[in-house]
Formats: C-alpha cells, sequence, structure tokens
C-alpha cells in the first residue's frame, strides 16, 4: 500500500505555479509574507499560510502543488 506524501511548505516555483507571475516576484511575495508573520529567514512558509495571506482556498491551491 502506497502513502500519498504531500507537503507542507510552499516555494518560489510553486507560488509561479499558483500566481502565474515570474519566479522573482514568487521569491518577494514568499519574503513578504515571512515579515507579516514575524518568521525568521530561515522559517518556512506553510501552504495554508500562503492561502490565508492571498485569499486563495486551500481546495484551489492544493492540486497545483507537485510533490
Amino acid at each position: 500500500m502506497k502513502i500519498e506524501q504531500k507537503r507542507v511548505c510552499i516555494y518560489p516555483k510553486d507560488v509561479q505555479r499558483v500566481t502565474g507571475k515570474s519566479y522573482r516576484y514568487a521569491r518577494l511575495l514568499l519574503i513578504e509574507i515571512k515579515k507579516q508573520l514575524n518568521k525568521e529567514e530561515h522559517q518556512f512558509i506553510s501552504i495554508e499560510e500562503f492561502c490565508s495571506y492571498t485569499g486563495l482556498k486551500l481546495e484551489q491551491v492544493q492540486p497545483l502543488i507537485v510533490g
């Protein structure tokens, strides 16, 4: 029985796929989200935090996240 693995973190390439914007925009957006959430540079952004910040629904974003 194979267990489906789902990622918790979102990366710039994922943001690029979701928004259709450039990789640079995606990186800057994740940096802005980190600032808003008072996260340190080494901390990750979860998919739920990304959805909360952007106002997108998790059900819309999840299928676009590969891996």
